[in-house]
């Protein structure tokens, strides 16, 4: 069958691009024939227009911009900033012609999919998914009958962020879906009160695949060892998550590995670009792969824990989205590894975590997601 994945868009999020990864070679191992739509973030030319018409008027009026559109990365800079990230998905993801506006979509047709699969990752969070009615399929019109499979979709928090009129296109789509799997336990209510369908909670996709899978990954692209380190990654850095890797590594005394850019990219350090690069995706799943411990506040930074068994603590990321860690940590019966910034925290009190458990669970969670994909016919 022929299968078009929907997902956040490729860029440079380590998680995300291995999610797209896992998912895709999930459904190539089955027998598909698959690719990943290729759509980047700027998804409207409206949305486009407005960033321009901002940034010009508060440049005339010699006004303070808004962050959010006051600093616009040129296709220099990215291509710098993305270089080893964009090496992995040219090297590892099959995509789609690129489709630089959603108005442009409708290129898609050209494939003939027999089936899309929208997921993982947030792709039904507005907040993340600019025209969010695209990621519930609403270019699939009038056209012949096809597959609409949602695997491990994520509203990416508990609180309702749809506004009225989004919510009631994305009800009458969803129940044009075949199939539907979400990936947190509040999602599966969140489907039923609001939009009257029904879903099952699923794994994310990086799940789905053995440690030997990224092993082989990181053997293919030869990274260096980093034995007994402190594997840290913080999307977003605190004076309270500083306190708690600060207590860790004063218990641990490890070298620490921070798989991030030395700096982040913005008007005052574009002169300096070399030092915002991302490093390469495999650095980061060797970092996993050797560490003796883990402090993240990232959901796939806590995924990739639990996939090369390391013992971690999981730092509770409300702005990005909180449901999605106490899902998973309830899931795996690790509650405890959660912890709150601004909340008391005593390492010592951690108990050691039993990953022969963790197998257990993650075997009967891989069993259930495989017989959703094969009840929808993937």
């Amino acid at each position: 069958m022929k299968i078009g994945i929907l997902t956040q868009p490729l860029h440079t999020n380590y998680g995300g691009l291995l999610q797209a990864f896992a998912l895709q070679q999930v459904l190539i191992r089955r027998g598909h024939e698959v690719l990943t739509v290729d759509i980047p973030f700027r998804r409207t030319k409206l949305m486009e227009l407005k960033g321009i018409v901002y940034r010009s008027l508060t440049k005339i009026l010699d006004r303070q911009a808004d962050p959010i559109f006051s600093f616009r990365p040129t296709k220099e800079e990215m291509a710098v900033v993305a270089q080893h990230t964009r090496r992995f998905i040219k090297e590892n993801i099959q995509t789609s012609e690129r489709i630089p506006w959603v108005e442009d979509i409708s290129r898609l047709k050209q494939y003939n999919f027999e089936a899309y699969v929208v997921g993982s990752d947030q792709v039904w969070r507005p907040k993340y998914s600019p025209g969010i009615s695209t990621f519930f399929l609403d270019f699939l019109k009038g056209e012949a009958p096809v597959k609409r499979i949602a695997y491990a979709a994520s509203f990416g928090t508990d609180k309702w962020e749809f506004k009225a009129d989004e919510a009631q296109l994305c009800k009458q789509l969803a129940k044009r879906f075949d199939a539907i799997s979400v990936r947190e336990d509040s999602a599966v209510s969140q489907c039923r009160e609001k939009f009257d369908v029904a879903a099952i909670q699923v794994p994310d996709p990086t799940l789905l695949l053995d440690q030997q899978d990224y092993v082989q990954l990181i053997h293919k692209d030869k990274v260096a060892e980093k034995k007994n380190s402190l594997m840290l990654y913080l999307l977003d850095q605190s004076p309270e998550k500083k306190a708690v890797v600060d207590q860790v590594n004063q218990e641990l005394s490890l070298e620490v590995n921070s798989v991030m850019p030395a700096k982040k990219l913005s008007r005052e350090t574009r002169h300096t670009v070399e030092d915002c690069v991302f490093p390469p995706v495999t650095e980061w799943l060797r970092g996993f792969m050797d560490a003796e411990f883990v402090v993240t506040d990232s959901f796939h930074g806590t995924i990739f824990s639990l996939i090369f068994q390391k013992p971690f603590l999981a730092i509770g990321n409300t702005h990005r989205g909180l449901s999605r860690f106490t899902s998973l940590l309830k899931l795996f019966e690790l509650e405890e590894r959660l912890v709150v910034p601004g909340q008391d925290f005593k390492f010592q009190s951690l108990a050691p975590i039993d990953f022969s458990k963790v197998e257990s669970i993650l075997a009967r969670e891989r069993e259930r997601a495989f017989k959703f994909l094969s009840d929808s016919g993937l």
